[in-house]
């Protein structure tokens, strides 16, 4: 496998996006010649580069007026060009969730880093205790919510003969949610382990307030805040090992609460958001601060491209993108427009289910070879599905050209 990926990579067989037409040519080549969207075939995913653009300083507009640093969850889209432009944008770092998504990171030369996670595999820790000795610039913090992943940590780190301590924020979780110490208590007590431990560094306090609610009912914004001030509590508990100490939380849903609560605390301020830059169609368009009017709305920068193969009854087309190209986690596709032919076709048509190659779309004047363009939810399922997704001009022209290639690494 490529261990970078720019202009000069040749285009094969492996990228399943591409059509043969681009086989033997590089990347830059290939683009010089502005290929229409016409040219690819179908099951496709796209990405919208105005959009992209557009989302990328919406937000880092917002962070800064906040008051707030960003480390987006680079999970969303594994594309190093991608995480390249939001730091560009002014994000403070990269957030990832588990070690192979770390040693992509490093690979591409990212320095500031943060782990979502704890991280306990002794080899694991044993490359990173290498990579935080050979790099000096290497800014990389962890996750623990136990004594015992302290302590594991530590044996690892000492096993690895680390010259450097690992930063690390106790973190904080709640009921019937994902990891996290549930108990305020049981939290000083690991950071006190931390503290005694020679090998590691205690900078600040993390969470998840996603895991406590999964929509904006007035029943979930209380969860999230009452959740999001425990956190605040524990920040304002801890003798951190830092004068630079953090707090972190803030994914795609929450983050406007995430700043209020968070921002009363005596620390660095971290959101962890990583969605908006692709946005979508279906969750994030209903739950994102930005859609329920606290700053400029964000837009979707993704598109499902499916082919009408069958028609097998009347009010049934059956598509050639299936569970297996598009996300349906969080929603089914919805039907946008025929391509050449506008919305007109599909107004008030609707899928209904997928198969692994499959979508239903009902009452659909679409026919067999037209293709339908698709609106997804939850890019967090969708780009992991693609190794190279084409970057169009514009999603919603006549004939839209590709202008990049953009390399994802799950």
């Amino acid at each position: 496998m490529d261990a970078v990926w720019d202009d000069s990579a040749v285009l094969d067989w492996r990228y399943k996006a591409l059509p043969a037409s681009a086989h033997g040519a590089t990347a830059g080549e290939y683009l010089d010649a502005r290929p229409s969207l016409d040219e690819f075939g179908t099951p496709l995913l796209t990405l919208d580069a105005g959009a992209l653009d557009h989302n990328v300083r919406v937000m880092a507009d917002w962070v800064r007026e906040a008051g707030v640093e960003l480390a987006p969850h680079g999970k969303t889209t594994m594309a190093p060009a991608l995480w390249r432009r939001q730091l560009d944008a002014g994000a403070w770092g990269i957030t990832l969730a588990n070690l192979p998504q770390l040693r992509v990171a490093r690979a591409f030369g990212f320095d500031r880093l943060m782990l979502a996670n704890s991280l306990l595999d002794e080899a694991g820790l044993a490359w990173l205790a290498g990579e935080q000795d050979d790099d000096p610039d290497l800014e990389f913090i962890s996750w623990v919510d136990s004594v015992r992943s302290v302590e594991l940590m530590d044996q690892a780190l000492r096993l690895a003969r680390a010259q450097r301590p690992v930063s690390v924020c106790v973190e904080l979780g709640g009921p019937h949610g994902r990891t996290g110490v549930r108990d305020d208590d049981e939290a000083l007590a690991i950071a006190d382990a931390v503290r005694k431990s020679r090998t590691l560094r205690l900078v600040g306090a993390a969470g998840y307030e996603g895991a406590l609610a999964h929509d904006t009912s007035a029943d979930g914004l209380a969860a999230v805040d009452g959740y999001l001030r425990r956190l605040a509590a524990l920040s304002g508990r801890l003798e951190h090992e830092t004068d630079d100490p953090i707090v972190t939380a803030g994914g795609s849903t929450y983050f406007d609460q995430v700043v209020q609560v968070l921002g009363e605390v005596d620390a660095r301020v971290v959101l962890r958001s990583g969605a908006y830059i692709v946005h979508d169609d279906g969750y994030y368009r209903r739950t994102s601060p930005f859609s329920r009017g606290d700053g400029t709305a964000l837009r979707s920068a993704m598109h499902g491209w499916a082919r009408v193969v069958s028609r097998p009854e009347p009010a049934l087309a059956l598509l050639d993108a299936g569970k297996r190209d598009l996300p349906f986690d969080e929603g089914l596709p919805v039907p946008q427009l025929v391509r050449g032919r506008g919305e007109n076709p599909v107004r008030g048509a609707r899928t209904t289910a997928m198969n692994d190659q499959h979508t239903f779309l009902v009452d659909a004047d679409a026919q067999v070879g037209e293709v339908v363009r698709l609106g997804l939810s939850h890019p967090c399922t969708a780009l992991d599905k693609w190794s190279l997704i084409p970057v169009l001009d514009d999603a919603d022209a006549d004939k839209p050209v590709v202008v990049d290639l953009v390399r994802t690494w799950f």
